[in-house]
Protein backbone atom coordinates (compact mmCIF):
# COMPACT_ATOMS: atom_id res chain seq x y z
CA UNK A 1 0.00 0.00 0.00
CA UNK A 2 1.81 3.34 -0.79
CA UNK A 3 2.36 5.98 2.01
CA UNK A 4 0.65 8.95 2.47
CA UNK A 5 2.52 11.87 1.33
CA UNK A 6 4.63 13.10 3.85
CA UNK A 7 3.40 17.07 3.69
CA UNK A 8 -0.48 16.12 3.48
CA UNK A 9 -1.14 17.24 6.99
CA UNK A 10 -4.48 17.56 8.57
CA UNK A 11 -5.81 20.37 10.86
CA UNK A 12 -5.58 19.40 14.90
CA UNK A 13 -8.83 19.16 16.14
CA UNK A 14 -10.11 21.62 17.78
CA UNK A 15 -13.18 22.99 20.53
CA UNK A 16 -16.56 23.85 18.97
CA UNK A 17 -16.92 27.69 18.52
CA UNK A 18 -19.61 27.60 21.29
CA UNK A 19 -17.43 27.05 24.27
CA UNK A 20 -15.32 30.38 23.83
CA UNK A 21 -18.58 32.25 24.90
CA UNK A 22 -18.96 30.67 27.95
CA UNK A 23 -17.34 32.64 30.52
CA UNK A 24 -15.56 31.91 34.38
CA UNK A 25 -15.37 32.54 37.92
CA UNK A 26 -12.27 34.70 38.30
CA UNK A 27 -12.28 33.12 41.99
CA UNK A 28 -11.01 29.99 40.70
CA UNK A 29 -8.35 31.35 38.27
CA UNK A 30 -7.10 33.19 40.94
CA UNK A 31 -6.89 30.53 43.57
CA UNK A 32 -5.14 28.26 41.66
CA UNK A 33 -2.63 31.22 40.81
CA UNK A 34 -2.45 30.96 44.73
CA UNK A 35 -2.26 27.33 45.16
CA UNK A 36 1.01 27.38 42.68
CA UNK A 37 2.14 30.23 44.91
CA UNK A 38 1.89 27.85 48.15
CA UNK A 39 3.33 25.19 46.26
CA UNK A 40 6.27 26.99 45.70
CA UNK A 41 6.42 27.80 49.45
CA UNK A 42 4.63 30.95 49.93
CA UNK A 43 2.27 31.90 52.98
CA UNK A 44 -0.96 32.68 51.36
CA UNK A 45 -4.14 34.10 53.02
CA UNK A 46 -7.22 33.10 50.87
CA UNK A 47 -10.11 36.15 50.56
CA UNK A 48 -10.96 34.65 46.90
CA UNK A 49 -13.26 31.89 47.50
CA UNK A 50 -17.08 32.21 48.64
CA UNK A 51 -17.66 29.47 50.64
CA UNK A 52 -17.98 28.98 54.54
CA UNK A 53 -14.75 27.81 56.38
CA UNK A 54 -16.82 25.73 58.54
CA UNK A 55 -17.20 21.99 58.83
CA UNK A 56 -20.46 20.90 57.64
CA UNK A 57 -22.74 19.84 60.99
CA UNK A 58 -22.14 16.27 61.87
CA UNK A 59 -25.86 15.39 61.97
CA UNK A 60 -26.05 16.13 58.55
CA UNK A 61 -22.77 13.85 57.89
CA UNK A 62 -23.77 11.54 59.51
CA UNK A 63 -27.87 11.17 57.61
CA UNK A 64 -25.33 10.68 54.54
CA UNK A 65 -23.62 7.96 55.87
CA UNK A 66 -26.78 6.19 57.17
CA UNK A 67 -28.12 6.67 53.57
CA UNK A 68 -24.36 4.94 52.09
CA UNK A 69 -24.88 2.15 54.48
CA UNK A 70 -28.28 1.60 53.89
CA UNK A 71 -27.78 0.96 49.96
CA UNK A 72 -29.13 4.49 49.00
CA UNK A 73 -26.40 4.51 45.97
CA UNK A 74 -28.07 4.22 43.15
CA UNK A 75 -30.56 6.47 40.47
CA UNK A 76 -33.25 8.03 41.94
CA UNK A 77 -35.48 10.52 40.54
CA UNK A 78 -34.26 13.26 38.41
CA UNK A 79 -36.80 15.75 39.87
CA UNK A 80 -35.76 14.75 43.20
CA UNK A 81 -36.77 12.33 45.90
CA UNK A 82 -40.30 13.14 47.06
CA UNK A 83 -39.49 12.97 50.39
CA UNK A 84 -36.90 16.15 50.21
CA UNK A 85 -38.94 18.32 47.59
CA UNK A 86 -41.71 18.22 50.50
CA UNK A 87 -39.42 18.99 53.27
CA UNK A 88 -37.92 22.02 50.86
CA UNK A 89 -41.68 23.10 50.07
CA UNK A 90 -42.70 23.27 53.65
CA UNK A 91 -38.68 25.53 54.69
CA UNK A 92 -39.56 28.16 51.81
CA UNK A 93 -43.08 27.81 52.43
CA UNK A 94 -42.25 28.78 55.95
CA UNK A 95 -39.39 31.22 55.34
CA UNK A 96 -41.20 33.24 52.24
CA UNK A 97 -44.72 33.19 54.15
CA UNK A 98 -45.97 31.64 51.39
CA UNK A 99 -47.76 28.53 49.86
CA UNK A 100 -45.31 26.51 47.87
CA UNK A 101 -47.15 23.32 46.01
CA UNK A 102 -44.53 19.99 46.37
CA UNK A 103 -44.81 19.27 42.96
CA UNK A 104 -43.14 22.70 41.93
CA UNK A 105 -39.82 22.30 43.43
CA UNK A 106 -36.73 20.51 41.96
CA UNK A 107 -33.62 19.27 43.36
CA UNK A 108 -30.29 19.96 41.29
CA UNK A 109 -26.45 19.62 41.54
CA UNK A 110 -26.31 23.34 43.38
CA UNK A 111 -27.48 26.53 42.07
CA UNK A 112 -25.35 26.92 39.10
CA UNK A 113 -27.28 24.39 37.06
CA UNK A 114 -30.93 26.32 38.11
CA UNK A 115 -28.92 29.53 36.38
CA UNK A 116 -28.04 27.78 33.60
CA UNK A 117 -31.14 25.42 32.71
CA UNK A 118 -33.48 28.42 33.61
CA UNK A 119 -32.28 30.72 31.13
CA UNK A 120 -31.63 27.74 28.49
CA UNK A 121 -35.35 27.53 28.76
CA UNK A 122 -36.89 30.61 28.79
CA UNK A 123 -34.54 32.50 26.66
CA UNK A 124 -34.32 32.62 22.52
CA UNK A 125 -31.57 34.16 20.45
CA UNK A 126 -31.74 37.76 20.54
CA UNK A 127 -34.19 38.11 23.80
CA UNK A 128 -33.02 40.27 26.53
CA UNK A 129 -32.05 39.36 30.34
CA UNK A 130 -31.82 41.60 33.08
CA UNK A 131 -29.16 40.87 35.79
CA UNK A 132 -27.64 42.53 38.50
CA UNK A 133 -23.91 44.51 37.75
CA UNK A 134 -21.62 43.80 40.03
CA UNK A 135 -22.93 39.96 40.15
CA UNK A 136 -22.39 36.92 40.08
CA UNK A 137 -20.63 35.91 36.96
CA UNK A 138 -22.05 32.86 35.67
CA UNK A 139 -25.13 34.87 34.94
CA UNK A 140 -23.54 36.97 31.70
CA UNK A 141 -21.74 33.77 30.99
CA UNK A 142 -24.80 31.83 30.49
CA UNK A 143 -26.66 34.32 29.15
CA UNK A 144 -24.21 34.90 26.75
CA UNK A 145 -24.35 31.15 25.89
CA UNK A 146 -27.46 30.93 25.15
CA UNK A 147 -28.02 33.45 23.06
CA UNK A 148 -28.95 36.02 25.04
CA UNK A 149 -28.60 39.70 25.23
CA UNK A 150 -27.05 40.97 28.98
CA UNK A 151 -28.83 44.12 30.18
CA UNK A 152 -26.46 45.19 33.02
CA UNK A 153 -28.88 46.72 36.20
CA UNK A 154 -26.74 48.98 37.94
CA UNK A 155 -26.00 47.90 41.43
CA UNK A 156 -24.44 51.45 43.54
CA UNK A 157 -22.53 52.21 46.28
CA UNK A 158 -24.85 55.15 47.14
CA UNK A 159 -28.01 52.71 47.50
CA UNK A 160 -26.01 50.14 49.16
CA UNK A 161 -25.60 48.41 46.18
CA UNK A 162 -28.97 47.98 46.22
CA UNK A 163 -30.75 48.97 42.42
CA UNK A 164 -32.60 52.06 41.86
CA UNK A 165 -36.17 50.99 40.32
CA UNK A 166 -36.85 53.36 38.01
CA UNK A 167 -33.30 52.18 36.42
CA UNK A 168 -35.28 48.90 36.17
CA UNK A 169 -37.90 50.06 34.33
CA UNK A 170 -35.92 51.96 32.05
CA UNK A 171 -34.00 48.47 30.93
CA UNK A 172 -37.38 46.78 30.27
CA UNK A 173 -39.07 46.34 26.86
CA UNK A 174 -40.80 43.96 24.80
CA UNK A 175 -37.66 41.52 24.12
CA UNK A 176 -36.68 41.34 28.27
CA UNK A 177 -37.46 38.08 28.78
CA UNK A 178 -35.89 37.43 32.24
CA UNK A 179 -34.75 39.56 35.06
CA UNK A 180 -32.80 37.70 37.51
CA UNK A 181 -32.56 39.07 41.14
CA UNK A 182 -29.70 37.95 43.99
CA UNK A 183 -29.92 38.75 47.27
CA UNK A 184 -27.88 39.19 49.38
CA UNK A 185 -25.55 40.24 46.85
CA UNK A 186 -22.48 38.27 45.72
CA UNK A 187 -20.39 40.28 45.38
CA UNK A 188 -20.90 43.31 47.44
CA UNK A 189 -23.30 41.89 50.56
CA UNK A 190 -26.19 44.11 49.18
CA UNK A 191 -29.65 43.33 50.69
CA UNK A 192 -33.16 44.77 48.20
CA UNK A 193 -35.30 45.95 50.83
CA UNK A 194 -39.04 45.32 50.79
CA UNK A 195 -40.03 48.19 49.14
CA UNK A 196 -37.58 47.49 46.32
CA UNK A 197 -38.67 44.38 45.22
CA UNK A 198 -42.81 45.83 45.42
CA UNK A 199 -41.44 48.35 43.15
CA UNK A 200 -39.63 46.06 40.53
CA UNK A 201 -42.74 43.72 40.55
CA UNK A 202 -44.92 46.27 39.71
CA UNK A 203 -43.15 46.91 36.84
CA UNK A 204 -42.43 43.26 35.70
CA UNK A 205 -46.28 42.88 36.16
CA UNK A 206 -46.37 45.08 33.58
CA UNK A 207 -44.38 42.16 31.11
CA UNK A 208 -44.29 38.86 30.32
CA UNK A 209 -40.93 38.33 31.58
CA UNK A 210 -39.91 35.39 34.18
CA UNK A 211 -37.94 36.43 37.09
CA UNK A 212 -35.08 34.05 38.26
CA UNK A 213 -34.47 35.21 42.42
CA UNK A 214 -31.23 33.67 43.49
CA UNK A 215 -31.48 33.38 47.29
CA UNK A 216 -29.03 31.35 48.12
CA UNK A 217 -27.40 33.81 51.06
CA UNK A 218 -31.09 34.18 52.39
CA UNK A 219 -29.89 32.53 56.15
CA UNK A 220 -26.93 34.81 56.22
CA UNK A 221 -28.20 37.89 57.09
CA UNK A 222 -27.13 40.70 59.49
CA UNK A 223 -30.49 42.80 60.23
CA UNK A 224 -33.72 42.82 59.53
CA UNK A 225 -36.29 40.10 58.05
CA UNK A 226 -35.48 38.64 55.10
CA UNK A 227 -37.44 39.59 51.85
CA UNK A 228 -38.20 37.71 48.38
CA UNK A 229 -39.95 38.49 44.96
CA UNK A 230 -41.64 35.31 44.86
CA UNK A 231 -43.64 36.28 48.09
CA UNK A 232 -45.25 39.59 46.38
CA UNK A 233 -48.18 38.72 45.01
CA UNK A 234 -48.78 37.81 41.95
CA UNK A 235 -45.12 37.33 41.70
CA UNK A 236 -44.25 33.29 42.51
CA UNK A 237 -46.65 32.29 39.12
CA UNK A 238 -43.14 33.85 37.48
CA UNK A 239 -40.59 33.37 39.38
CA UNK A 240 -38.08 30.70 40.04
CA UNK A 241 -36.89 31.03 43.81
CA UNK A 242 -33.10 29.77 44.17
CA UNK A 243 -31.58 28.60 47.10
CA UNK A 244 -29.71 25.54 47.97
CA UNK A 245 -27.65 23.97 51.21
CA UNK A 246 -23.98 25.57 50.14
CA UNK A 247 -23.48 28.54 52.23
CA UNK A 248 -26.48 27.72 54.97
CA UNK A 249 -24.58 24.64 55.69
CA UNK A 250 -21.08 24.83 54.85
CA UNK A 251 -21.79 22.08 52.08
CA UNK A 252 -20.53 23.23 48.72
CA UNK A 253 -18.68 20.51 47.86
CA UNK A 254 -21.99 18.29 48.38
CA UNK A 255 -23.36 20.08 45.56
CA UNK A 256 -27.21 20.10 46.42
CA UNK A 257 -29.55 23.37 44.99
CA UNK A 258 -33.00 23.46 44.97
CA UNK A 259 -35.88 25.71 43.54
CA UNK A 260 -39.93 26.66 43.60
CA UNK A 261 -40.19 26.97 39.43
CA UNK A 262 -43.35 28.01 37.99
CA UNK A 263 -45.48 25.08 36.89
CA UNK A 264 -45.01 25.57 33.13
CA UNK A 265 -40.97 25.26 33.44
CA UNK A 266 -41.16 22.19 36.09
CA UNK A 267 -41.03 19.77 33.30
CA UNK A 268 -38.56 21.34 30.94
CA UNK A 269 -36.11 22.10 33.80
CA UNK A 270 -36.72 18.10 34.40
CA UNK A 271 -35.26 17.96 31.21
CA UNK A 272 -32.42 19.48 31.27
CA UNK A 273 -31.31 17.23 34.55
CA UNK A 274 -32.29 14.06 32.72
CA UNK A 275 -30.49 14.76 30.27
CA UNK A 276 -27.68 16.30 31.84
CA UNK A 277 -26.74 15.18 35.81
CA UNK A 278 -29.47 12.40 35.83
CA UNK A 279 -30.06 13.20 39.53
CA UNK A 280 -28.82 14.30 43.10
CA UNK A 281 -27.58 11.30 44.58
CA UNK A 282 -30.33 10.08 47.12
CA UNK A 283 -27.72 9.82 50.04
CA UNK A 284 -26.92 13.68 49.22
CA UNK A 285 -30.48 14.50 49.60
CA UNK A 286 -30.88 12.38 53.14
CA UNK A 287 -28.14 14.61 54.06
CA UNK A 288 -30.08 17.80 52.86
CA UNK A 289 -33.24 16.97 54.70
CA UNK A 290 -31.38 16.39 57.70
CA UNK A 291 -30.10 20.20 57.31
CA UNK A 292 -33.41 21.42 56.87
CA UNK A 293 -35.20 19.55 59.29
CA UNK A 294 -32.63 19.17 62.36
CA UNK A 295 -31.08 21.80 64.80
CA UNK A 296 -29.81 24.96 63.12
CA UNK A 297 -27.03 25.87 65.99
CA UNK A 298 -24.48 25.47 63.49
CA UNK A 299 -26.04 28.00 61.22
CA UNK A 300 -26.10 30.86 63.83
CA UNK A 301 -23.13 29.98 65.58
CA UNK A 302 -21.92 30.47 61.80
CA UNK A 303 -23.63 33.63 61.15
CA UNK A 304 -22.72 35.00 64.34
CA UNK A 305 -18.88 34.59 63.33
CA UNK A 306 -19.22 36.12 60.42
CA UNK A 307 -21.10 38.79 61.82
CA UNK A 308 -17.85 39.28 64.68
CA UNK A 309 -15.37 39.11 61.04
CA UNK A 310 -17.23 41.76 59.34
CA UNK A 311 -16.47 44.07 62.08
CA UNK A 312 -12.72 43.47 61.25
CA UNK A 313 -12.62 43.07 58.02
CA UNK A 314 -14.73 46.25 57.57
CA UNK A 315 -13.04 48.77 60.13
CA UNK A 316 -9.59 47.26 59.15
CA UNK A 317 -10.42 48.50 55.44
CA UNK A 318 -11.59 51.77 56.98
CA UNK A 319 -8.23 52.43 58.30
CA UNK A 320 -6.31 51.48 55.17
CA UNK A 321 -5.40 54.69 53.09
CA UNK A 322 -7.50 55.41 50.10
CA UNK A 323 -9.89 52.86 50.89
CA UNK A 324 -13.07 52.93 52.21
CA UNK A 325 -15.87 50.03 52.61
CA UNK A 326 -19.55 50.41 53.64
CA UNK A 327 -20.67 47.17 55.85
CA UNK A 328 -22.46 44.50 53.85
CA UNK A 329 -25.89 43.51 54.99
CA UNK A 330 -25.35 39.85 54.05
CA UNK A 331 -23.20 36.89 53.09
CA UNK A 332 -19.85 36.68 53.84
CA UNK A 333 -18.02 39.56 50.93
CA UNK A 334 -16.75 42.77 51.78
CA UNK A 335 -16.84 45.04 49.00
CA UNK A 336 -14.34 47.86 49.51
CA UNK A 337 -13.66 51.22 47.12
CA UNK A 338 -10.06 51.42 46.25
CA UNK A 339 -11.12 53.64 43.50
CA UNK A 340 -8.74 56.99 45.27
CA UNK A 341 -5.78 54.90 45.15
CA UNK A 342 -3.17 55.40 42.08
CA UNK A 343 -3.24 51.86 41.33
CA UNK A 344 -6.57 50.54 39.29
CA UNK A 345 -8.32 47.48 41.51
CA UNK A 346 -7.24 45.66 38.50
CA UNK A 347 -3.78 45.64 38.88
CA UNK A 348 -3.81 46.31 42.37
CA UNK A 349 -5.61 42.49 43.37
CA UNK A 350 -2.80 40.69 41.22
CA UNK A 351 -0.21 42.86 43.47
CA UNK A 352 -1.90 41.73 46.88
CA UNK A 353 -1.64 38.02 45.56
CA UNK A 354 1.99 38.28 44.52
CA UNK A 355 3.13 40.77 46.72
CA UNK A 356 1.60 40.47 50.07
CA UNK A 357 0.32 37.07 49.94
CA UNK A 358 -3.10 37.81 49.91
CA UNK A 359 -5.54 36.37 47.42
CA UNK A 360 -8.54 38.77 46.53
CA UNK A 361 -10.98 39.64 43.63
CA UNK A 362 -11.12 42.95 41.56
CA UNK A 363 -14.45 44.31 41.44
CA UNK A 364 -14.15 44.68 37.41
CA UNK A 365 -13.91 40.62 37.71
CA UNK A 366 -18.10 40.66 38.87
CA UNK A 367 -19.03 43.50 35.68
CA UNK A 368 -18.57 47.07 34.71
CA UNK A 369 -20.06 48.44 37.65
CA UNK A 370 -17.21 46.97 40.37
CA UNK A 371 -14.49 48.45 38.93
CA UNK A 372 -12.61 50.62 41.30
CA UNK A 373 -13.96 47.71 44.05
CA UNK A 374 -12.33 44.88 45.22
CA UNK A 375 -13.93 41.39 46.85
CA UNK A 376 -12.35 39.77 50.12
CA UNK A 377 -14.57 36.97 51.53
CA UNK A 378 -14.09 36.85 55.25
CA UNK A 379 -15.22 33.20 55.48
CA UNK A 380 -11.50 32.72 57.31
CA UNK A 381 -10.22 33.02 60.38
CA UNK A 382 -9.90 35.86 62.88
CA UNK A 383 -6.07 35.96 63.04
CA UNK A 384 -5.62 35.45 58.98
CA UNK A 385 -8.08 38.55 58.51
CA UNK A 386 -6.14 41.00 60.84
CA UNK A 387 -2.93 39.30 59.56
CA UNK A 388 -4.60 39.75 55.59
CA UNK A 389 -5.44 43.48 56.62
CA UNK A 390 -1.85 44.37 58.21
CA UNK A 391 -0.10 42.74 54.73
CA UNK A 392 -2.35 45.06 52.56
CA UNK A 393 -1.40 48.03 54.25
CA UNK A 394 1.68 47.37 54.44
CA UNK A 395 1.47 47.06 50.39
CA UNK A 396 -0.48 50.09 50.36
CA UNK A 397 1.72 52.16 52.26
CA UNK A 398 4.31 51.55 49.17
CA UNK A 399 2.29 52.81 46.37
Amino acid sequence: MPSAPSDLTSPAPAPARAVRELGTESAFAVLARATELERQGREIIHLEIGEPDFPTPPHICEAAFAAVRSGETHYCPSAGLAEFRAVIAAELSRTRGITIPVERVLVGNGAKPFLFFTILTVCERGDEVIYPDPGFPIYASAIRWAGGTPVPLPLREDREFSFDPEELGARLSRRTKLIILNSPNNPTGGVIAARALEAAAELISRTSAWVLSDEVYSRLLYADSFASIAAVPGMLERTVLLDGLSKTYAMTGWRCGYAAVPEPLVEPLTRFFVNSTSCVPPFIQRAGIAALEGPQDSVAAMLEEFRARREIVVDGLRELPGVTCRSPSGAFYAFPNVGALTLPAEALAPRLLDEAGVAVLAGADFGAQGAGYLRLSYANSRANLTAALARMRELLSTL
